[in-house]
């Protein structure tokens, strides 16, 4: 006993492959035992009952030609608005890491005069050419 699908909607690829798939699948149930064959069958009459059918949703779209000859989809100020938005959040979010990087840039600098004035050197000592050259050599470098 073969149970036929109907076609979902239409006979586009997707039902061709289906019935092509449906098809496959019964050809060997004649080899099966009587009650597997059953609940095969059971359950392919359960999944087309529970199948939805895909209705493909279409909205009219407004499309405009302007003068100079471009074409926009939609017209008036909400289409404005959606197209400036990423421009603002990208300017927001540029202007929110320099934000960040000069803080982080003050922090440093403030830790460094810190160290600087809580040394033991004197902060001319930092100042003076011989002491870069002192850092240099061996003997600077060593504690």
């Amino acid at each position: 006993m073969r149970t036929t699908i109907p076609p979902a909607g239409s006979d586009g690829p997707e039902a061709r492959f289906g019935a092509r798939v449906a098809q496959r699948l019964s050809a060997g149930t004649q080899d099966l035992p009587y009650d597997i064959a059953e609940r095969l069958r059971a359950g392919r009459e359960q999944a087309v009952a529970r199948r939805k059918l895909v209705q493909p949703l279409v909205a009219p779209a407004e499309a405009s030609v302007g003068r100079d000859g471009s074409m926009t989809l939609g017209s008036g100020w909400w289409t404005r608005i959606g197209s400036a938005v990423p421009l603002v959040l990208l300017a927001a979010g540029l202007i929110a890491i320099s934000v960040f990087q000069d803080d982080n840039r003050a922090s440093e600098v403030a830790e460094v005069d810190a160290a600087i004035l809580t040394g033991d050197l004197p902060p001319a000592a930092y100042t003076d050419p011989g002491f870069a050259q002192f850092l240099k050599s061996d003997n600077g470098l060593a504690h």
